[in-house]
This record gives C-alpha cells, structure tokens and sequence, in this order.
C-alpha cells in the first residue's frame, strides 16, 4: 500500500505541479509582520469567482479570469468607506513599486458607487495609477464571500484565491512589499 501511495505522490509531483505556486503560503508566513499579520493565508487555495463586473469609464465587462498569468491583489472597497480612503494610497504605492507582468492590485468599489464619486474619492487621495472598476449589483462580491469593507484578496496566477485581509492594511509596507516581491521572485525561480 506504502508504494501505491508513494508512486502516486510521485507521479502527482512529477506531472507538472508547480512548486513555486504550491508554496504561496510558505513563501508568505514567515516574511508577515505589522498590519500583515491580519493577513489570513490559506494552505491550500480556493476557487474564486466567475461573476463579472463593470470596467471603468463604461469599457465593458471583465471576471478575474482576465487576469490570470499574474499574481492580483483584489481590493473590494467604497466611496463611503472612511478605512477605503486611507488604505486606497498604500494599493496605489503598492501598483506603482510592482504593478506589472507578474503583478496588479485590482480595485473594485462595490454597491452603490458612482461613477462621479469615484472619480472624485481618487482625486481626493491622489489616486492615478488604480482601475476604478465596479460591482454595482455586488454579484462578484456576494459570490466571493466580501461582507464589510474593505477587504483585500490576493490571487495567485492560476486564478485562485491564496490569502485574504478583512479592514485596512499598511500595504505599503515593507512587510507587504515583501510579501509581493517573495511571491514574484518565487514566480521567476519556477
């Protein structure tokens, strides 16, 4: 019984399992410190949603499929939401030090937001590096388990969900810079 289950493991292993992307949660426990530490890291990844929402300006629809390849940070957040306000710049300085193939923080304002209000909250903060995505009937939301603002979702490249922060966070951080910059360069090494 000892060699089925060890000629499974193998063959499991030897298939084309990817260790870099298996060892996200390895990768990212030890490098959590400060605001991080709400970080909740899951062992073993979850599935996401396949609902979509509204890109901005009225450009049309996306799901987080669309982003597949790449590790996302996926912000669900509101106009209304004083903790959205302080933490929108730490995601935008986050976009800015890493944003790229292997990376992008996604935000999404869920519920009620206008598009004008939007508009509006990222010129109060500063925001110019940030999509300003929706989910008005909050359908990616709902299926993604977001209740209460903000909360933060990393996704790792093949599409599922690898850690989640419930409230705000210091995303700018050296803790969360290293969080990222560990799951890219362990990207790279597989």
């Amino acid at each position: 019984m000892k060699k089925i289950l060890l000629a499974v493991v193998y063959t499991a292993l030897t298939m084309g399992a990817n260790p870099a992307l298996a060892n996200d949660a390895e990768t990212m426990t030890p490098l959590v410190s400060g605001d991080m530490k709400k970080l909740a890291i899951h062992g073993t990844p979850k599935a996401t949603s396949s609902a979509a929402f509204d890109l901005e300006d009225g450009a049309g629809k996306a799901t987080l499929a669309d982003y597949a390849d790449k590790y996302v940070l996926v912000n669900f957040w509101a106009t209304w939401c004083a903790p959205c306000r302080k933490e929108m710049p730490h995601l935008a300085e986050l976009q800015a030090d890493f944003g790229g193939d292997d990376f992008e923080v996604l935000t999404i304002a869920t519920g009620r937001n206008s598009p004008e209000g939007i508009t509006r909250f990222f010129e109060e903060t500063g925001i110019t590096n940030l999509p300003r995505h929706q989910d008005p009937k909050q359908a990616l939301a709902s299926q993604m388990g977001i209740f209460g603002l903000p909360i933060t979702v990393l996704i790792d490249p093949e599409g599922r969900e690898i850690a989640r922060l419930r409230g705000d966070a210091d995303w700018a951080s050296d803790s969360a810079k290293s969080i990222i910059q560990a799951l890219i360069d362990g990207r790279a090494d597989g």
